[in-house]
């Protein structure tokens, strides 16, 4: 086994040790496989991998010295219940050596979100946090909302807890700094001021309308709004739009007016009060029936910029405090820290986390309990909030627990499900075919395992929905049975969109490669296809029913089949998007973006190229005389 590279500013010595013992669990053999690997471990911060008989990690720590904390795992009598059965699965280890030990729970965090262990916490967030972003890449700088890595040169604000908070704030700030949001592309096409600058949104710096000192003017303001100098922003409107309307420049007036309103609005619509707090991340965690949820605010420059709950899994067993300090490591690992973290309770570990988070954000980071004062009021709500979102995500679990448990006596299942798949197809009229899988289970959708299946086989013809359920089944189900065989996450109900027809398809499909022992009901629409609450179930056996329109269950079943439908529609627009912007000379070997644009610059259409003779190719700007024999070869060597 070989470790995976951690970041290249830790001095890591690496080292895999493994013993393979028998695949059912062994407390003897697994203690045996941790003593051998204590043989040759250092005495030095790092992190270890425990792996099960297969390989998979079972569980990722990090340790101040190794070889102390790995010899407590074989003293099981010591252990928690939940640390015997990890012990007793475990065959290998896989060791990397830090140079301190934040480097090593930085790193700890790192593994866990790459390998979702059985027996760590686990943050469960599949989505990136939005940011605002205003651009440094342009003399005229674009403001817009970014996900994901943080290359583009500019300022980022946030993190914002949802679209919706950053989305609304975007519009706001158009409104006050009057910022353009467009494209570079489409900033360079205009000849006249777009609907945003009508409905004064913008500026229009495209066509002249301010310069590019006043326009420097506005994103000067803009960055000190966010940075929470909102006082001082107000005072300065307010003094343009008293010596506008002194100057009799009612228009000017008027605009200043609107932008002040705009400011007034988003004061005015932060649902705490942070005054003082500056720059800080508030944490709270509440616990009931074994379910763990915890809240999240995001203060930055006193301002309110959302919450978000979260509600970490593997948490059984597991102490409060130790789940609380699981849950940042992994939720900072990606999310850059605020100057204050404010937690409602005593991390044992809280000195070594504010030294990780120190190092990552290259600043000081304090951590912190807050107990008197604002700081404390705002930790109060936070607590409020976790306990509100923590009493609903138990009431929608005893809802969707009764819904599975119907769902398994409908389709006579032995156990609630636990993975349900529901699949579809897309096309249009045989164009841009695809099948889709999405994956539900009793904490909602499972997004992170959707599935598209591009019809590869020649034999499946575009636009035959049995041919196309046949591949989508097969590829799905014998990929499974190499990767699986222990059916680990094999779905224990199958949903099709579709009637008797793609049923049986599906099932001789699947009795093809072995596999008949999968639950398959087939959802179709009924006899008038329009109305909802009609559709008819198919069975394997050949039974067939409807549910009351009213029933709660097929309400559930509808939501199942309805995102199937609208992830295979999403998926095939993007198919069809991308082919439509997709040009024959893309399949030239050698030719690449910019070659292709300098030919059809040049020759106006792909047609032309392919019918130019190779002295006409040459003379294209850019174009060499070995690009120009290529593209000459690949068009007349058929």
């Amino acid at each position: 086994m070989t470790s995976p590279a951690g970041p290249d500013r830790f001095n890591e010595e690496r080292a895999t040790y493994a013993v393979r013992g028998a695949d059912a669990p062994d407390l003897e053999a697994g203690v045996a496989a941790i003593r051998n690997v204590l043989q040759t471990l250092p005495a030095r911060p790092g992190v270890y991998r425990m792996h099960d008989a297969r390989g998979d990690v079972l569980y990722v720590g990090k340790a101040r010295a190794l070889k102390n904390r790995v010899t407590n795992y074989t003293q099981v009598d010591r252990l928690p219940k939940r640390l015997q059965r990890m012990v007793a699965l475990t065959r290998s280890m896989t060791i990397v050596t830090t140079n301190n030990e934040a480097e090593a729970l930085l790193l700890e965090a790192q593994l866990i979100k790459r390998y979702r262990p059985a027996y760590n916490v686990l943050l469960r967030d599949d989505k990136s946090f939005p940011f605002i972003l205003l651009r440094a890449d342009h003399d005229f700088p674009r403001i817009q909302k970014h996900r994901g890595a943080r290359k583009i040169k500019g300022n980022y604000y946030g993190p914002f807890a949802s679209a919706g908070a950053v989305n609304t704030t975007l519009n706001a700030l158009q409104k006050l700094f009057l910022l353009r949001s467009c494209s570079d592309g489409f900033f360079s096409r205009r000849d006249r001021p777009c609907l945003l600058y009508q409905i004064k949104r913008c500026s229009a710096p495209c066509v002249g309308r301010i310069d590019e000192a006043a326009y420097a003017e506005l994103v000067s303001d803009a960055k000190d709004f966010l940075a929470g100098k909102s006082t001082q922003v107000q005072a300065k409107l307010g003094a343009q739009m008293q010596a506008a309307a002194e100057a009799m420049d009612f228009e000017l007036a008027a605009i200043l007016r609107d932008r002040l309103r705009a400011l007034t609005f988003i004061q005015g619509s932060q649902a705490i009060n942070a005054d003082g707090v500056g720059d800080a991340d508030i944490f709270a965690l509440a616990c009931k029936d074994g379910v763990i949820g915890i809240q999240a605010f995001f203060i930055r420059g006193g301002q309110n910029w959302g919450h978000r709950s979260f509600f970490p899994t593997h948490t059984a067993e597991v102490p409060e405090e130790e789940v609380l300090m699981s849950f940042l490591t992994q939720f900072y690992e990606e999310v850059p820290p605020a100057r204050q973290v404010m937690v409602d309770r005593d991390l044992g570990e809280g000195a070594l986390l504010e030294e990780m988070l120190s190092s990552q954000a290259g600043r000081k980071v304090e951590l912190s309990v807050p107990q008197r004062g604002a700081r404390r009021r705002l930790l109060d709500q936070a607590k409020r909030n976790a306990e509100e979102a923590l009493e609903r995500r138990l009431a929608e679990s005893t809802t969707q627990a009764k819904l599975l448990r119907e769902v398994a006596e409908l389709f006579d299942l032995a156990e609630p499900p636990q993975r349900i798949e529901i699949y579809d197809n897309s096309h249009i009229q045989g164009t841009g075919a695809l099948g889709a899988m999405v994956v539900a289970g009793p904490e909602g959708f499972r997004k992170g395992q959707y599935r598209k299946f591009n019809m590869k086989r020649a034999e499946t013809i575009a636009g035959d929905d049995y041919g196309m359920m046949r591949e989508m089944f097969q590829r799905r189900f014998a990929r499974a049975q190499d990767e699986d065989p222990d059916r680990g996450d094999w779905p224990d109900l199958v949903l099709i969109d579709g009637g008797r027809g793609q049923l049986n398809a599906v099932r001789a499909a699947l009795e093809e490669i072995g596999v008949e022992d999968v639950c398959l009901v087939g959802v179709a629409k009924g006899p008038h296809h329009g109305r909802e609450g009609r559709e008819v179930f198919h069975l394997m056996d050949g039974r067939e029913f409807q549910l009351p329109v009213n029933a709660p269950v097929l309400f559930y079943l509808q939501r199942l089949r309805d995102e199937a439908h609208r992830f295979a529609i999403g998926a095939h627009r993007e198919k069809r998007a991308k082919a439509m912007g997709a040009s024959p000379l893309d399949e030239v070997p050698g030719i690449g973006p910019a070659r292709k644009k300098a030919l059809l610059m040049h020759f106006g259409t792909a047609r032309a190229v392919r019918g130019a003779s190779l002295e006409d190719l040459r003379k294209a700007p850019g174009v060499s005389a070995a690009v120009a024999q290529t593209v000459y070869d690949f068009y007349h060597s058929r």
